[in-house]
């Protein structure tokens, strides 16, 4: 008697892809269409596009290293993405509080790598502030990684136990 493999999460790198498309599709927009480095309000008082770009990471972290940032940023989001792939294929198809944060995780950091790749840095667009107080700006792709990385956590936090813990 042979056993069928179990169905993995794999499938869920379909989200994956959303939203590399949903990015790469918004800063072909933003690109095209947005003035460098001028506030196109949205939401006055809240909300502005404005186009600027991102040679370091999160915060602008490194951002003023000198060029060799770009390398590790891109072998970081390969490695990250490469090992939230392998747990995917671990983590059970239906379990999506596991399996969504994954994809939004590898989604995001694919599609700044992407950014890296074309362009040399990373397209950001969506500025938030309140007042004189600027939240630096950021993309679709920063955003999935937030929401998948605060959701892996939250989602830990109520079971218990690790994320990404084979089940």
């Amino acid at each position: 008697m042979t056993t069928s493999p179990r169905p993995n999460a794999l499938p869920w790198l379909g989200v994956s892809a959303l939203v590399i498309a949903l990015d790469q599709l918004s800063k072909a927009w933003v690109l095209a269409r947005l003035p460098e480095f001028q506030p196109v309000p949205v939401i006055g008082g809240f909300w502005n596009w404005f186009r600027t770009y991102n040679t370091g990471a999160a915060f602008s972290f490194l951002s003023d290293a000198g060029g060799w940032q770009k390398y590790l940023f891109m072998a970081l989001a390969l490695v990250v993405s490469a090992v939230l792939a392998r747990w995917l294929a671990r983590t059970p198809r239906g379990d999506w509080k596991t399996a969504l944060p994954f994809a939004l995780v590898i989604g995001g950091a694919l599609g700044n790598l992407v950014d890296r790749l074309q362009h040399g840095h990373v397209v950001d667009f969506i500025q938030w502030y309140w007042h004189d107080y600027y939240w630096p700006a950021f993309n679709v792709a920063d955003s999935a990684i937030v929401v998948g990385a605060v959701s892996l956590a939250l989602f830990a936090l109520r079971q218990g136990k690790p994320a990404g813990e084979a089940r």
